[in-house]
């Protein structure tokens, strides 16, 4: 037991020793100075016959170095158990300096006595050259128990301690995404991979220049046409991504079983866009297609929507949009069911419109609370159903967006194996509203062909997520049919602003993966709780007049601290990934540095080619389409309008009004 008593003995002990050390040292300095001594009259007859005695008992104490090492050992032994007081400000490199000059001074000292020169003198040299030595690593030695060896002075942000292991094996099967890294454990640079499962879906966050497209969409486009995935990219800041991915489908093309199809949709540049009709109708089987459709359409263009579907004037807008979808694919065999001839049928009179829906027989559910109003003459009900859809719809009326749906240069079944296809669609900053409303429509058909068995390995990747309005249906059920999900987002804000908080949690949740660079406030809170805890090594000391204490414990702390996500830097990303049966992972989590060969990529872009030109277009061919649609609006009612005139059954529907005044024929009874 540690006793006062003990600690008493042992200082006696310590004291001993050293004392022993200086007496050998005199005597030592006694045996090489003797000639000196002697000729001075210093020496005695009894103190020459036990030195005498002992360097004959005792070969170490003989000679010239073999005394000073036995001197320099029970100096060291009386040291092991010095305890001073702690000195915060003493450093390393002071106690190197004085062990490391005494250590010098104290045995090159024995070179003096080789030199040529009086005796007295030699002597004089040696005796101070070895005592200021000794005295110097005396104070060294004594100076190393009053060292603290403590990390908290250089380790401000707790750097040390929030660093863990991280996964360092390249697990690469064919439908995985690796990402070379690099990150720091025990202060050294280590090399580790992230190793993401794609079918698995993964979210990409980051506010804007933390490098979320240059750092990991480029290489998940890179690595995915080389491992043979159609594609379906949504590209928000047109044509960065596609480039990317055009080019590399270029490269790769030869690879596929069957050789993909490239297709562009934006409506900006019209000579570098393909045409495809989002409502083609040999894919809208059922009146539920469109009726998704519909909502998903209505949702885009209004986003506050979202929190009040079941609001009843906005799911009347959506029953009546999705009766005119119907109708134009049931309409002559489909010929004109696109969104700008429905965008056109919509801006009819009701006078027109109610009896030429009500043709047909499939919607009639849908439209009888408006035929009621409209044969009651409720128009102020009517136009509160109703004009919120239209004025929505009017939005959308523009050339160059009724010129590329009106097209059919191909369908959205881009995972086809017979027929595959690799497709960009594009998006303006600037007009994001209105171009992102028709590309969730793209988003939302191209979701319904897709999700199912047997087709080729599909990536879907969307840049700025928020921006689009899409069911989450497919994150979800896309893994058993080799669909791979990359959902690219600024902050979880923006999803709680356009989707609603309970809509944003399910996105957030079901990705099985998660990369994020700089984010702020909640994402980052999230994010922090979602990666967990580590246990952290934890240092403490107290310097008291007597005594310094030091302490060590362990405590579970985050293993990536919110402060930490919000202050990293571009090309630095935190997250967690998941695994699966065949290939498990220890370290799911990471906090590392995204290794890219940047000159190697410079040198890639310089040697880009540019999106091919589809067609020559000129102003007069666009404006033409947008005529021809209005005109074939025109033609639908006018032509039923006559049939329901001309048919007794029918005549019922006609209001009688200024706008319709009765017809001039006869009329057979």
């Amino acid at each position: 037991m540690e006793t006062g008593e003990n600690i008493q003995e042992l200082r006696k002990i310590l004291d001993f020793i050293r004392f022993g050390s200086i007496l050998l040292l005199l005597i030592h300095f006694y045996s090489v100075c003797f000639p000196v001594v002697y000729e001075l009259g210093w020496s005695l007859e009894l103190l020459n016959r036990v030195i005498f005695n002992l360097s004959n008992n005792f070969p170490i104490l003989s000679g010239f170095f073999k005394p000073k090492l036995a001197i320099l050992l029970l100096l060291c032994i009386s040291l092991l158990g010095v305890k001073g007081r702690k000195d915060e400000k003493l450093t390393i490199q002071a106690i190197v300096t004085y062990l490391g000059i005494g250590m010098l001074f104290y045995l090159s000292s024995t070179w003096l006595l080789q030199i040529t020169a009086p005796p007295t003198i030699i002597a004089c040299l040696y005796v101070s050259l070895t005592s200021t030595g000794y005295v110097l690593i005396l104070t060294g030695g004594t100076k190393v128990s009053r060292f603290i060896k403590n990390r908290l002075d250089k380790d401000v942000f707790n750097d040390w301690a929030e660093q863990f292991p991280q996964e360092e094996r390249l697990l690469s099967d064919e439908y995985s995404v690796n990402l070379p890294t690099e990150y720091k454990f025990r202060d050294k640079i280590r090399k580790g991979w992230i190793n993401i499962q794609t079918f698995r879906a993964c979210i990409v966050s980051g506010t804007p220049g933390s490098g979320k497209s240059f750092w990991v969409v480029r290489n998940y486009i890179q690595q995915l046409v080389e491992k043979q995935f159609c594609f379906f990219l949504y590209d928000f800041k047109f044509p960065d991504l596609t480039l990317i991915l055009y080019n590399h489908a270029l490269k790769h093309a030869h690879k596929y079983p069957v050789r993909p199809q490239f297709f562009v949709i934006n409506f900006d540049d019209l000579s570098r866009t393909h045409r495809c009709n989002v409502l083609y109708p040999e894919t809208m089987l059922e009146l539920t297609d469109a009726s998704e459709s519909s909502q998903t359409l209505m949702l885009a263009l209004n986003r506050d929507w979202i929190k009040k579907i079941s609001d009843f004037f906005v799911q009347s807008c959506i029953l009546f949009v999705t009766a005119i979808f119907w109708f134009l694919k049931k309409y002559d065999g489909g010929r004109y069911c696109t969104l700008p001839h429905a965008i056109e049928l919509a801006q009819m009179e009701y006078d027109e419109l109610f009896p030429v829906l009500s043709m047909e027989r499939e919607i009639e559910v849908l439209i009888n609370p408006f035929i009621s109003a409209y044969l009651r003459g409720a128009n102020e009900q009517l136009e509160g159903q109703i004009a919120s859809a239209k004025i929505s719809l009017a939005r959308l009326v523009s050339p160059s967006i009724y010129y590329v749906l009106t097209g059919s240069d191909f369908t959205l079944n881009v995972n086809n194996p017979e027929s595959p296809k690799i497709v960009s669609v594009g998006n303006n900053p600037a007009k994001q509203s209105t171009y992102g409303a028709v590309i969730s429509l793209y988003v939302e058909r191209m979701h319904k062909l897709i999700n199912k068995k047997n087709q080729q390995p599909c990536a879907l990747i969307y840049d700025e997520y928020p921006t689009l309005t899409a069911s989450v249906d497919l994150i979800s059920t896309a893994r058993s049919n080799r669909i791979a999900v990359l959902v690219g987002l600024q902050d979880m804000s923006q999803m709680v602003r356009d989707y609603g908080k309970e809509q944003a949690e399910v996105i957030m949740n079901i990705c099985g993966n998660i990369i994020s660079g700089q984010v702020l406030g909640d994402s980052a809170k999230a994010l922090s709780e979602r990666i967990g805890r580590i246990n952290q090594l934890k240092e403490s000391f107290s310097i008291s007049a007597n005594d310094t204490s030091i302490s060590k414990s362990t405590q579970l702390e985050s293993a990536i601290p919110v402060s930490r996500i919000s202050n990293l830097s571009s090309g630095e990303f935190v997250g967690a990934v998941a695994d699966t049966p065949q290939q498990p992972i220890k370290n799911k989590v990471f906090h590392a540095r995204i290794i890219n060969d940047i000159e190697a990529i410079k040198k890639e872009e310089a040697a880009y080619k540019q999106l091919p030109i589809i067609r020559n277009i000129d102003e007069h061919t666009v404006m033409e389409n947008f005529y021809q649609v209005k005109r074939d609006a025109r033609y639908i009612i006018d032509t039923e309008m006559n049939k329901i005139r001309n048919s007794p059954t029918m005549k019922h529907l006609i209001k009688k009004s200024k706008n319709n005044p009765p017809p001039q024929s006869n009329i057979s009874l």
